[in-house]
């Protein structure tokens, strides 16, 4: 795995050595590894789809009372169709035949009756059942997105965005389809199924026989079509993801896709997934098709043997036209459900490929498991690294024995060249990972055994990188305190010095911000940060190369800021601009994750090692 480096513009995935959803890919990201999308291209096969059906029944069991009202409606719903065919034998037998008009109306009027019941039964049980799936859908849509909050960092470096949105949108919606209207056709083709099958050997057990015959047809053809169509389902979804993932990596990197005319190759990388989908799914969805044709033939099979000897039992005086009649009606009744039956479960089985990648992200060890973690108390800002080792694949070394002590008030810089390691000093120092061996500890306290929430309260961190959410202004910098007052937030971005920029806005502190901020400049974003970090009042700041990319005149103010936001707090800076840390306590010189150097701005000088080589290379470049 190499050192920590800069995520690389977003832009057209590359090819790379396959990798499991809970694997690391190669590949590296600022502060660990990230997955690239075309790593996502194996799919593994289902491991337990038993046990995720009877997860997703978990979900519906909350519902219980619904559930059996929908039962008891079904089965009404049954036994109404049940009776149909039976009042037309006896209207064939003893009304028809003998031209007895009379009779016929009343059964008549009664078989119209039953059309009407059912068809308002129906209507009703299916409006419950959307309301029991909607509930059950939220529910796990709702514990996905609880367990995502709750995941460590670690876990978003090795997966592409757009393939974990995958599993909240077209896996969730598959386990949607699954149980509506899935469930309910499965519950009425079974008692169906039990229900024809008791009134048909009741009424001629030599033709129930008959139409029996179809069953372990139908179990045989099921069985052989589920072993080409499941792993087809799960390599559709898989490759869905990875679609989603490609086309969210090239929507975000449009601008470096466009600066290095990189279109032909995206349009070749996006080609060639969607042509591994379109196998994958035409795999699943061809062999599933085979079930309604096969099902026919083996129907019209039943029905022409129930024809051919019942007519042959009717000469012989073993049966009646009217049960004839009847017979073909519940045989097209017992065929039905069937069909229906091995329709669905093809289409659960894609429910349940969905839902095994959802139930995975749940299943995956979330960031706050220790128990013996405890909250953090005042902390005066002393902060300690001693002998400490970490690397993101436990096998090559990030960070090799650091250490280093800063005392409360002080101002500790990191200094070196990228990929060096100085992020994932910070990174380790909000417990975003844990250390391989060795102590971080603030004030004395190991902080793995510090609650992670309760460190990063005391934290403040600027990152190079602004995130800003789609809301206002003034709902970005409230983010760094949930509760603070208007005045609060206008006080904080007068300190950070942003108040200037933002009343000139068009709608000031409430002019709404569009995906990422994108609707203001880069300096303007660093402003919004620190004022959201002003705002939090953390007792030590940390600030990411919080100055790059910006122009002199918003250096200017983002300095300013910094100095305010560093007052009487411990800091630690990371800087490639050594003359933002001149006045810094003690200046850190890291090189392939060890201290090499360190000292203050005038000591490192003096010692004409790595820190005055480069110090005045950018001396040179400046002038």
């Amino acid at each position: 795995m190499p050192e920590e480096r800069k995520d690389p513009p977003a832009g057209p995935a590359v090819a790379a050595r396959p990798a499991g959803f809970g694997r690391p890919g190669p590949g590296g990201g600022r502060g660990g590894p990230r997955g690239s999308i075309a790593a996502m291209a194996y799919a593994e096969k289902p491991k337990d789809l038993g046990s995720t059906f009877k997860r997703i029944l978990t979900y519906l069991g909350r519902q219980k009372g619904g559930l059996i009202a929908v039962l008891l409606l079904v089965a009404f719903s049954t036994g109404l169709e049940l009776l149909a065919p039976y009042l037309t034998q006896i209207a064939i037998d003893n009304y028809i035949i003998p031209k007895r008009l009379g009779g016929l109306a009343v059964i008549a009027l009664v078989l119209l009756l039953i059309y009407m019941t059912d068809a308002g039964v129906t209507l009703l049980y299916s409006f419950s059942m959307i309301d029991i799936a909607q509930r059950a859908v939220k529910s796990i849509r709702n514990d996905l997105f609880a367990k995502v909050q709750s995941l460590p960092i670690r876990f978003f470096d090795l997966r592409p965005h757009g393939e974990l949105m995958s599993r909240f949108t077209n896996d969730i919606e598959n386990i949607d389809n699954s149980i509506n209207p899935s469930l309910v056709n499965l519950i009425s083709s079974v008692l169906t199924i039990a229900g024809v099958t008791v009134v048909m050997l009741l009424i001629n057990w030599r033709l129930a026989i008959v139409c029996l015959l179809s069953v372990p047809m139908f179990t045989l053809l099921t069985r052989w079509i589920a072993r080409y169509t499941l792993q087809g389902f799960v390599d559709q979804q898989t490759n869905l993801g990875i679609l989603n993932g490609i086309i969210e990596e090239n929507v975000t990197g449009q601008k470096a896709i466009k600066a290095f005319v990189h279109e032909q190759e995206s349009i070749a990388v996006f080609g060639a997934a969607n042509l591994k989908l379109k196998q994958s799914a035409m795999r699943a969805q061809v062999f599933s098709g085979y079930i309604m044709p096969m099902g026919n033939l083996l129907n019209n099979v039943t029905f022409a043997l129930v024809v051919g000897i019942g007519g042959w039992m009717t000469i012989k005086g073993l049966a009646t036209i009217g049960m004839i009649a009847s017979f073909v009606n519940y045989a097209k009744q017992f065929a039905s459900p069937l069909n229906q039956i091995a329709t669905l479960y093809n289409t659960v089985q894609s429910a349940l490929a969905g839902g095994e990648r959802v139930f995975q992200v749940m299943d995956e060890p979330g960031e706050y498991q220790d128990e013996k973690e405890r909250e953090i108390g005042r902390v005066r800002g002393q902060v300690s690294f001693d002998h400490v080792w970490f690397s993101y694949d436990q096998t090559t070394p990030v960070l090799k024995d650091i250490s280093l002590e800063a005392q409360p008030g002080q101002i500790i810089a990191l200094v070196g060249h990228t990929g060096a390691g100085k992020t994932t000093i910070v990174n380790l120092l909000a417990r975003f990972y844990d250390v391989d061996s060795g102590v971080i500890s603030i004030d004395g306290e190991d902080i793995r055994n510090l609650d992670k929430d309760s460190v990063r309260r005391k934290l403040g961190i600027v990152l190079q990188d602004t995130y800003l959410f789609k809301g206002t202004v003034r709902e970005n910098i409230r983010y760094g305190r949930p509760g603070a007052t208007d005045e609060e937030i206008e006080q904080a971005a007068g300190m950070a010095n942003s108040d200037h920029f933002i009343k000139h806005l068009p709608e000031g502190y409430d002019t709404i911000l569009s995906e990422e901020g994108s609707n203001l400049s880069h300096g303007q974003r660093q402003l919004l940060s620190i004022t959201r970090t002003i705002l939090a009042d953390p007792d030590i700041l940390v600030l990411d190369e919080a100055t790059s990319s910006v122009d002199t005149r918003t250096e200017k103010y983002i300095q300013q800021a910094m100095l305010s936001l560093m007052q009487g707090r411990t800091s630690f800076i990371i800087a490639h601009r050594l003359s933002t840390i001149r006045e810094a306590d003690n200046i850190l010189v890291i090189d392939h994750g060890e201290i090499i150097e360190r000292g203050n701005h005038e000591e490192l000088l003096a010692q004409k090692g790595f820190y005055h080589d480069l110090y005045y290379s950018q001396f040179a470049r400046a002038v």
